[in-house]
């Protein structure tokens, strides 16, 4: 293993923040799949962000810097629009287990990112770890009640996609906004771009149940407020890479509640895969961890290029 790649110092407190964040977002496939209307993705996604937007704009109103108006609008769509309107499609139509799978590729992607724009090559004890979740997630697919789903593993696919490409850029671009703003801002735009497609494939909005009112409150506060207040917070303060490994902490959650509240038994291989997708998580944090060094320059993105993340 080259020096780049050796373990140094582990940032614990804003891993542990960070991964929060999908640990919550793992929680969407049960809360959807029990207590909201299913057939409704886009409705869905739309009360999640828009309202948790709104919310922190008021509690903490900034401008963007002038000229970064497109860099947001893109974060947004990336982060939120497209990763939330398919991540609820995908909820709607796979096991909650299975939903999240498709996640596994985050890391992979950021490492390609990486060497396709900045010329950066990860390292094989990187894409190595990277692979140990996949296989993970793969062995998770022979779990007994895994069914396969067409416009399911394609909206899981997109969404995976969309936010290792939005993990990637928000550590590249600079906005000059707080992480509270931030958040906010792409939370309202990214609901904004939900409503067209909540109105216009899914007719106007109805009444909800007070089940439904109580489940999408969570998915407001917790799972859009809260975690994405964290998430981006990981992503101005750590290696793209790590921060995309942490995703996987989605489908293990995930999966989990799915045993663990619906009896979704993943059998000895999916529980290997399980196993297998931790320890990924765990290495791609100890090797994307910035030497001391880096970390004290605090020279944002340069730095993590000059790491090879």
């Amino acid at each position: 293993m080259s020096a780049s790649y050796r373990p140094t110092a582990w940032p614990w407190r804003d891993v542990l923040l960070t991964a929060l964040a999908p640990a919550v977002w793992g929680s969407t496939y049960l809360v959807t799949t029990q207590w909201l209307a299913v057939d409704h993705p886009f409705t869905n996604a739309c009360w999640r962000v828009l309202p948790a937007g709104l919310l922190l704009l008021l509690w903490q109103f900034r401008l963007p810097a002038p000229g970064t108006a497109w860099r947001l609008l893109a974060l947004a769509a990336l982060n939120i629009g497209v990763f939330q309107g398919f991540l609820f499609v995908a909820a709607a139509r796979l096991p909650g287990g299975l939903a999240a799978i498709f996640g596994a590729m985050q890391p992979l992607a950021v490492m390609l990112l990486s060497r396709w724009v900045d010329g950066v090559r990860p390292g094989w004890p990187r894409v190595a770890a990277a692979g140990l979740g996949v296989l993970g997630m793969a062995l998770m697919l022979l779990a007994p009640t895994s069914r396969w789903d067409l416009w399911g593993v394609m909206a899981a696919t997109v969404s995976a996609a969309s936010m290792a490409g939005g993990t990637f850029l928000a550590r590249r671009w600079s906005i000059g906004l707080a992480p509270l703003p931030l958040t906010g801002w792409q939370l309202l735009l990214g609901g904004l771009m939900l409503l067209p497609a909540s109105l216009l494939l899914e007719g106007p909005w109805q009444t909800p149940r007070l089940s439904q009112g109580l489940a999408t409150a969570y998915l407001c506060l917790a799972g859009a407020l809260l975690a994405y207040v964290l998430w981006f917070r990981g992503s101005l303060r750590l290696p793209a890479v790590g921060v995309a490994s942490l995703g996987l902490l989605s489908p293990l959650t995930a999966a989990v509640l799915g045993w663990a509240v619906l009896g979704q038994n993943l059998g000895p291989l999916g529980w290997l895969g399980f196993g297998l997708a931790l320890g990924s998580v765990i290495l791609l944090q100890r090797l994307s961890a910035p030497a001391p060094e880096a970390r004290r320059d605090k020279c944002g993105p340069r730095s993590e290029i000059n790491q090879g993340s």
